[in-house]
């Protein structure tokens, strides 16, 4: 495998190899191996947190190489690095409070009718869980990232398909997590903990092994549904918890265009080029009204896109599939481009947006203009008297798949009616996205337990969440145990609660 720098399209260094069936074996055959050691929660809990602090002792060589490999600049890597090691602490204080096991007892009753049983149920871990990373995302969504330090919280180990643009910057963050494998007494299982294969092939290979339980994934619509038709039609089927795509639409009302037409101009164009437009969460789609505020609110929009430096995106691929799109879009009937999306000097891509009246969004042909296309672009689609409720949005709305957001602007009057237009509009955007913001941009996604990084199909192929410490409900099954002796039972479920977990105990709550 080869780092290749996207500013450049130069090759800097070899890193690994293609993986062969043989090496995805004996990586998941190392992880697997793992799994006893991961079962002791006191190791869990020193694993993450020594992972966050070799991570952040290895931190400038890893920005670096980041970087180098992605173009993403340093502030940004820098930030998402510190996302990165907090998510790992996160997870590590989630095992340690323990509610995440959502213990549960009942204990037997001979009188009722009928006789009940004396039950106790807790979450065990799947296995070996295969995490795909993702191209935008090297750290927080990669080798390191939420989906891995969800599944190491559960006990489960890993491997990572690490992803072709970023090969380099993956293998650091796999060696500074091995180190802290060793660091907490996991020296001769180190290797199994987090290996990383590369390569097309070992990505197919590692879905389809008998020992992988479960596994996570954030990229196209396309290469993640292949995944997860694999993951389903194995003898053995298993969960498949994949990010694939999402336009993330947004409703401006007229009473909120008319309050604050710039703001919300300005707000949008640095929603939407935010990192080159490569956020899973850039607002690709945006209801708002005809006439004089409407005509404000894009007039400072194309001020502030027009402002916007051209930048590289991540690869070569992503920018011709770029480009092309816009091509495809900008050539529909009704269609303009007040700032067009084009190429920049050098590799570099310029930002812009494009308008289209609403009612042709319901029409055969503009199919297009409902589909995320990756990169700094937005489609602006233009509603007319009849408001925010009439059929040229609903109509819109009811033709969108599934998104991880989708965000409502509304005036300061519509804000204090529970019954009207903004509730209605909210009801109407609930159910598309697994976030509704109110008055706000998605790009930016917190990491507290409250979040829901999700959301119908294609956002989503499940209803969990990939971000917060609910991630790691994912990688875990609930197991009841029935009438069984209390030396035979897991700590977490024996009457004296000896590891003092929260629990619910004949109906009621213990703090533990």
């Amino acid at each position: 495998m080869w780092s290749v720098d996207p500013r450049t399209g130069e090759r800097r260094e070899p890193v690994g190899h293609e993986a062969t069936a043989a090496d995805v074996d004996a990586a998941v055959r190392a992880a697997e191996a793992a799994r006893p050691a991961l079962a002791d929660r006191e190791t869990r809990i020193a694993l993450l947190r020594a992972a966050a602090e070799e991570l952040e002792a290895a931190g400038e060589e890893i920005i670096a190489t980041a970087d180098a490999e992605t173009a993403l600049g340093t502030a940004r890597l820098t930030g998402e690095l510190g996302r990165t090691t907090g998510q790992l602490r996160a997870f590590a204080d989630e095992v340690a409070e323990g509610g995440y096991l959502d213990l549960t007892i009942d204990h037997a009753d001979p009188s009722a009718t009928p006789p009940r049983p004396d039950l106790r149920r807790t979450r065990v871990p799947l296995g070996v869980v295969a995490v795909y990373a993702a191209s935008n995302f090297p750290l927080a969504f990669s080798v390191p990232g939420g989906d891995t330090a969800s599944a190491l919280a559960a006990g489960c180990p890993v491997v990572v398909k690490a992803h072709p643009d970023h090969p380099a910057v993956s293998e650091l963050c796999a060696a500074a997590v091995r180190r802290a494998a060793e660091r907490v007494g996991l020296a001769e299982l180190a290797d199994g903990v987090l290996p990383v294969v590369h390569g097309f092939d070992a990505g197919v290979e590692l879905i389809r092994h008998p020992l992988v339980a479960a596994a996570g994934f954030t990229g196209s619509i396309r290469g993640g549904r292949a995944l997860f038709d694999a993951a389903a039609s194995r003898p053995v089927p298993i969960p498949f918890h994949g990010e694939l795509g999402s336009l993330n639409p947004v409703v401006v009302t007229a009473a909120a265009a008319e309050e604050r037409a710039d703001a919300i101009g300005a707000g949008l164009a640095g929603s939407m080029t935010m990192g080159v437009g490569q956020f899973c969460t850039k607002p690709g789609l945006v209801f708002v009204p005809g006439g004089p505020a409407g005509d404000a609110l894009l007039k400072t929009l194309a001020e502030r896109v027009g402002e916007a430096p051209a930048g590289v995106l991540l690869d070569g691929r992503m920018r011709e599939a770029f480009l092309e799109g816009v091509r495809e879009r900008a050539a529909l009937e009704d269609v303009t481009a007040p700032v067009s999306p084009a190429e920049g000097e050098g590799r570099t891509v310029a930002a812009g947006f494009l308008t289209v009246p609403a009612a042709r969004l319901a029409e055969p042909g503009y199919g297009a203009l409902l589909e995320e296309c990756f990169g700094p672009v937005t489609v602006i689609a233009r509603y007319g008297d009849a408001g925010a409720e009439s059929e040229e949005v609903g109509g819109a709305l009811a033709r969108l798949g599934g998104n991880l957001t989708a965000s409502l602007h509304i005036g300061a009057a519509e804000a204090e009616d529970p019954t009207g237009p903004a509730a209605r509009l909210l009801a109407a955007l609930t159910p598309l996205a697994g976030r509704v913001l109110v008055n706000g941009w998605p790009t930016g996604v917190a990491v507290v337990p409250a979040q829901h990084h999700g959301g119908p199909y294609p956002a989503t192929t499940s209803t969990s969440t990939s971000v917060g410490v609910a991630a790691i409900d994912r990688w875990l099954r609930p197991v009841a145990y029935q009438d069984t002796p209390p030396a035979l039972l897991p700590p977490e479920l024996r009457d004296e609660n000896p590891l003092g977990l929260p629990r619910r105990v004949n109906g009621r709550r213990e703090i533990g």
